[in-house]
Formats: structure tokens, sequence, C-alpha cells
């Protein structure tokens, strides 16, 4: 629930109402449920926005209590808008059965299902690369970052060679890199070993610029 309905919402709308009316006109008993989902990191964006720009409270100065005290009134208020929108727009919904993602039936059975699954051996905890937020501290799925292409600056470092009793060769070699601030933490240099080039290098050592 993080603002009112757009002309993308509106068309979205229109075709599913389209599409459930011509279900029921065809003889099938369709039902189209309304419903909202919490969109917790959107959402949680906006609360800590308003909470810090309307009230200056920091998110950290809250207990998860008063925090979601503030996320639901939230909810009330755009998500009330939302459904007036559906409203006005006439969607065939049934409105006896409006859910939230956070209600408790709903709720329990998304922790049902995902212990049934965990049960299963379908759900596991393991190390992945992820998209990390530093500022919300959570993690982001892939639709949820922007990329941005920027243009990078190589540098070329040039590492002394010693040989395997650590003299130096008086030669060196050049790596390219875009990210020199990773130079301490090097321990190898790889060649290939079928380059002409590199071949007199194996079993030498380079040392790391300092």
């Amino acid at each position: 629930m993080t603002g009112v309905l757009h002309m993308g919402h509106t068309l979205n709308e229109t075709v599913q109402d389209i599409l459930i009316r011509h279900a029921r006109m065809s003889g099938f008993n369709a039902c189209w449920v309304p419903g909202s989902d919490h969109a917790s990191i959107a959402t949680e964006t906006k609360v800590v926005n308003m909470l810090k720009e309307e009230k200056g409270i920091e998110k950290s100065q809250l207990t998860r209590q008063e925090f979601l005290k503030y996320a639901y009134e939230w909810k009330d208020k755009y998500g009330g808008i939302i459904y007036h929108q559906i409203k006005k727009l006439g969607c065939s919904v049934d409105w006896d059965r409006v859910t939230f993602t956070m209600d408790q039936h709903y709720y329990d059975a998304v922790i049902k299902v995902f212990v049934d699954l965990y049960g299963k051996g379908l759900i596991y905890r393991g190390a992945r690369m992820i998209n990390w937020d530093p500022k919300a501290k959570t993690a982001l799925s892939d639709e949820e970052v922007e990329y941005k292409e920027i243009s990078g600056k190589l540098y070329h470092v040039k590492y002394a060679v010693v040989n395997a009793a650590g003299e130096p060769t008086g030669e060196f070699i050049t790596i390219a890199t875009q990210r020199p601030e990773t130079i301490m933490g090097d321990t190898a240099i790889c060649v290939n070993p079928d380059d002409e080039r590199y071949a007199h290098l194996k079993g030498h050592f380079a040392i790391v610029p300092s």
C-alpha cells in the first residue's frame, strides 16, 4: 500500500473486469476476490520517510510494535483510497471477501505451506550472492533493483616479479583492475599456462605493491 492507483493500474483492473464478466456470461461460476499486498519493503520505505519528515522520528527509535502501528495506519489510509477507486471503476469484485496479506488466516496459511515445503526439503538456507540495501538493511529481489550504467576507471598496477628464492628479477607484470582497493588482499596471479609470454614466470612470485 504505497500510494493510489495510476493509469497502469486502471488498465489492469479493466482487463481483469472484462475477463471475469465474460467468464460469468459464458456460464462459469467466476469469483473475483479483491485484496491487497503489504508490499513490505516499499511500504516500510514510505512509512520511514513519513515518520522522519512529518514527526521527526527515526525508525531505530521505535519498537517493532510501535512501528507496525504506524505501518497499519498507512495501510488503512492508502488501502482505503485504492479500494474506493476500484469501486468507482465499477469492478465486479466480491466485497465480502476482501483479503489483506497480513490477515491472520492468510498469514497462518502461508506459514503452514512454508513449514510443509521446508519439511519436504524444498526450502533451505544456502550461501548466495544477493542484492543488499545498506540503508533499509534488507535483501532485495532482482525486480526491486534499478540498474544504472556508469563509466568506470581502469587502473593498471605493476607487480614486481621475484624468483623462487625471493630475489628480484627486474621484471614487472601489469594487472588491470577497476578495484585497486582490493589489491592488499591479493594472494595469486593466474596466467594462461599455454601463453608463451608468461611461460617463464611459472614458479616465480609477484610482490603486492605497497
